[in-house]
């Protein structure tokens, strides 16, 4: 009569299944709350919303051989320091208007998106924008009539998406913010803007 192994019946692999599916749960949560944890405003890699009224920069982290975001000294964005509130507020704005326009069908936001436009991770640090001193002015310009802004030399043109000056500024908000991020120096290649000191 031959009997199967304890090892090759049924029920021990339905039990091993689920005991397996179980453990994979638990990691899974642990995991996500985790990433959480760590990819929230606040946290020490993703800075606070406050952080628009601060200086941005990039510098050669030498251990970790990538360039990394530096934040300096008071330099409030548009002139106007912002409490945290208003801060959360602008960033927010400005992450809602790139979603509604589906700027990522043509950029590149945090490794996420099209490479067809430039990637925006770090376009506040963006040498194309002049100088550090004409930068905000820039952005909202471009934004707000970028088929007459051009700032490439492949013949892309962005589409004039009819943003507000309230929006356009916002989205210079949000990129001020999201160039403070530590990406582990993605984009790589990232050359920033220099800036006075």
């Amino acid at each position: 009569m031959d009997q199967t192994a304890w090892w090759a019946s049924g029920s021990f692999w339905r039990k091993t299944a689920i005991w397996v599916t179980g453990a994979s749960l638990v990691a899974l949560i642990f995991l996500s709350i985790d990433s959480l944890v760590k990819i929230s405003a606040g946290s020490q890699r993703v800075p606070a919303y406050t952080v628009v009224n601060q200086r941005v920069d990039y510098v050669l982290n030498e251990e970790r051989h990538v360039q990394q975001p530096k934040i300096g000294a008071e330099q409030p964005l548009f002139g106007r320091k912002l409490d945290a509130e208003q801060a959360e507020a602008l960033v927010r704005h400005g992450k809602l208007t790139v979603q509604a326009k589906n700027c990522m069908d043509c950029h590149t936001l945090l490794g996420n998106g099209a490479y067809y436009a430039p990637d925006l991770t770090k376009a506040w640090l963006d040498p194309a924008w002049g100088s550090a001193a004409e930068r905000e002015k820039a952005m909202v310009e471009f934004l707000l009539d970028p088929t007459d802004n051009a700032r490439n030399t492949l013949g892309r043109r962005m589409p004039n998406l009819h943003l507000t000056e309230d929006e356009a500024k916002s989205v210079t908000g949000f990129l001020k913010w999201m160039a403070a991020i530590d990406t582990n120096g993605f984009p790589y290649n990232f050359t920033p803007m220099k800036q006075e000191n």
